[in-house]
């Protein structure tokens, strides 16, 4: 499959709604956990080794950051959330900051849910899916590092995870990636060009 998202380039960083760019480009979002793999996924996914930032101390992310493919996509990496040790004071501007991105920003067309696939559906997880719900945005769940599980645990996840939507009547799509060895990329990316109707 040829890697649509290869050309992708940092274009600005946000850190409230009044500066996100204006354009008619279709956005696809990226949400996760601090430390759930986020931008060694968009790394991946878009064969750069330093797009998007990968930190050693998580939560350092509090800006959204956009990543043009070309003049009709791009990518959106949205602030880490869900680390302990960030004050109240900015876990309170993470939220408006992702409730201005997710609620009013007519370009999205869906989002990127990651999660550690040995950690995964945690409160903020939650939440971004009933956001995701709630404003009628598709959603897609990345669970990652699937290589730090044999086989067969990594697979009773997924269908572990799979479930536990399906009880809640969440309706995703959830699938497996790991970013150290390219498992899961040709899946992605369906979905993304699905989203933002990329034909290949």
């Amino acid at each position: 499959m040829v890697n649509h998202y290869r050309t992708a380039s940092f274009l600005t960083s946000a850190s409230k709604a009044s500066q996100f760019p204006e354009h008619d480009m279709l956005e696809v979002g990226f949400a996760g956990r601090s430390n759930a793999g986020k931008s060694s996924a968009i790394n991946t996914l878009c064969d750069q080794k330093a797009l998007a930032r990968t930190s050693k101390t998580p939560g350092r992310t509090q800006l959204i950051n956009f990543f043009p493919v070309n003049e009709e996509h791009c990518l959106v990496d949205l602030p880490g959330y869900g680390y302990a040790k960030v004050p109240e004071k900015m876990r309170k501007e993470w939220q408006k900051l992702m409730e201005s991105y997710l609620g009013e920003r007519k370009q999205l067309r869906g989002l990127v849910i990651i999660m550690d696939i040995r950690h995964p559906l945690k409160d903020y997880d939650v939440q971004m899916l009933e956001w995701c719900e709630e404003m009628g945005t598709p959603a897609h769940v990345l669970l990652t590092k699937a290589d730090k599980l044999k086989k067969g645990a990594a697979s009773k996840q997924l269908l572990g995870v799979r479930k536990a939507l399906k009880d809640e009547e969440f309706d995703v799509t959830v699938q497996m990636f790991s970013a150290l060895k390219k498992t899961g990329m040709e899946e992605l990316q369906k979905v993304l060009n699905g989203w933002l109707g990329v034909v290949v």
